[in-house]
C-alpha cells in the first residue's frame, strides 16, 4: 500500500505523522519504505537516523548544439515550451536551468545538430534505520542541489527507487504545485495534515481540490487540534471528508521533534494512535 502524507502548507506536522507511522509499523514487523520527497528540504533522515547504503547522482538531459551542423533554422526554439532555447542570429543559446529535459529540440532538429548530456540536479540517498528495535524501515530521500529549481525529476527518481515492501509512505513537499503532484500521483491513499487556523483551512481546501483532481482517496489529520477554531471540522463535515486523527497541542511532541526524536519513540502511548491511523486508512 502506498500512502502519501501531504499538506497545503509547511509546518503542519507532515513529517511528524510520516515518521510516526513509519516507526510504528516497522516496530510491528512490517517492511516499510519511507520516501522523503521534500527534496528541497529533506528532514526525515534526522529522525529515522539511517545507516547510508547508497548515494547516487540524479541528472536531467539537456541539449548541446553542434555548431558545425547547425543551420540556425530556429525550429528548436519554436518547439521548446519552456523558453530554454534561444536562436540568435549567429548561434543557438541553451538555458540549462530552464530546460525540462523533454527532448523536443533534439527530436525535431532537421539536421541532427542537437544531442543530450546529463546535468546534475541533486543526489538520491538511501539507508536502513538504526533506531532500536526497528530493522525493517528503509528510508530513501532526495537532496536537491542548492540553487536548483528542477525538483520534479529528483522526486520521480525517489519514487522509482522504492523497493518491495508492505507499506510505502511518501512524505510529500508542502503546497499544491508540481512537486507535490509528482510526489502523490499514483498513491493508493493521500493523508492531508492540517491545523485548525485560518491559514491551515485555506491551504487544506487547496490541497483537497488538488487530490480530488487526481481522483485519489483522501482523509485528514488535524495536528495541534486543541488550539484554534472549529472551522476545519466544519469544512470536513460539509465535504464528507473523514478526520482519522486529531493530535493535541502536546509540548512533549514539540520537545521530541526539536531533539530529532519520533513522537512514538519517546511517547509510547502515541504508537497505538498511529496504529489506529493506519487501520483507519486501510479500512477507508
Amino acid at each position: 500500500m502506498i500512502i502519501a502524507i501531504a499538506s497545503g502548507k509547511g509546518g503542519t506536522g507532515k513529517t511528524t505523522v510520516a515518521t510516526g507511522l513509519a516507526y510504528t509499523l516497522a516496530r510491528d514487523g512490517r517492511r516499510v519504505e519511507l520516501l522523503d520527497c521534500d527534496v528541497e528540504e529533506p528532514n526525515a533522515h534526522l529522525f529515522v537516523r539511517p545507516q547510508s547504503d547508497c548515494t547516487e547522482p540524479v541528472g536531467v538531459p539537456v541539449p548541446r548544439v553542434d555548431a558545425e551542423k547547425c543551420t540556425n533554422c530556429g525550429l528548436c526554439s519554436e518547439v521548446c515550451q519552456f523558453n530554454a532555447v534561444a536562436c540568435l542570429p549567429d548561434r543557438v543559446v541553451i538555458a540549462d536551468e530552464l530546460c525540462h529535459g523533454c527532448g523536443a529540440c533534439v527530436h525535431f532538429c532537421p539536421v541532427q545538430a542537437m544531442t543530450e548530456t546529463d546535468r546534475n540536479i541533486g543526489v538520491l540517498e538511501s539507508g536502513r534505520s538504526t533506531l532500536d528495535g526497528v530493522n525493517k524501515l528503509h528510508l530513501r530521500y532526495g537532496r536537491l542541489r542548492i540553487g536548483e529549481a528542477m525538483a520534479v525529476p529528483l522526486i520521480r527518481a525517489v519514487r522509482r527507487a522504492a523497493g518491495p515492501c508492505d507499506v510505502t509512505l511518501i512524505d510529500a513537499p508542502p503546497g499544491t504545485s508540481c512537486p507535490v503532484i509528482a510526489a502523490v500521483k499514483g498513491a493508493d491513499f493521500v493523508l492531508l495534515v492540517t491545523e485548525p487556523t485560518p491559514f491551515g483551512l485555506n491551504d487544506l481546501q487547496l490541497a483537497v481540490e488538488m487530490v480530488r483532481a487526481l481522483e485519489l482517496p483522501l482523509a485528514v489529520v488535524v495536528n495541534r487540534s486543541t488550539v484554534g477554531d472549529r472551522a476545519v471540522w466544519d469544512y470536513c463535515r460539509n465535504e464528507n471528508i473523514d478526520i482519522l486523527l486529531e493530535i493535541p497541542d502536546d509540548r512533549r511532541i514539540a520537545e521530541a521533534y526539536s531533539r530529532g526524536l519520533i513522537a512514538a519513540e519517546v511517547l509510547p502511548q502515541y504508537a497505538q494512535t498511529f496504529r489506529d491511523l493506519y487501520l483507519g486508512i486501510r479500512d477507508s
